[in-house]
């Protein structure tokens, strides 16, 4: 066997390997995609507003608080932080806080840090007389 030869098997094997691993790193790539995009759950909550404001360093997000109705005092278990992804329903909500309103939502796996800083993505909200 000669060293040209040699160096051929070398390149072959190595282009394989390169092809392998690109399309393992796609692969992987789309499904942890999906993975952290995919919806747990969805549904409603209804309380006050108490906050609503866009926040972050490196990714702006739409950031709020909800103190839920039926509790008296308001604590760690009667607040409940959401994320809004959508500038117009945040718009609407910063017109309603202080009032009692009810949120929709979608709780993602994991939620990518330029969708929000919690899993509660709110995607429609609307004012409760």
């Amino acid at each position: 066997m000669d060293f040209s030869s040699f160096m051929q098997k070398v390149r072959r094997w190595f282009r394989r390997s390169l092809w392998i691993l690109l399309t393992a790193a796609v692969v992987f790539g789309v499904g942890y995609y999906f993975y952290r995009n995919y919806n747990l759950s969805d549904g409603s909550r209804t309380g006050m507003l108490v906050k609503v404001a866009r926040q972050g360093v490196l990714f702006k997000t739409y950031e709020g608080q909800l103190h839920l109705t039926g509790s008296m005092m308001m604590s760690k278990q009667s607040v409940w932080d959401f994320s809004v992804q959508n500038g117009e329903v945040y718009r609407q909500l910063q017109q309603w806080e202080g009032r009692t309103v009810r949120c929709y939502y979608r709780e993602k796996v994991q939620a990518f840090p330029w969708q929000g800083k919690t899993n509660f993505i709110v995607y429609k909200a609307e004012p409760v007389d």
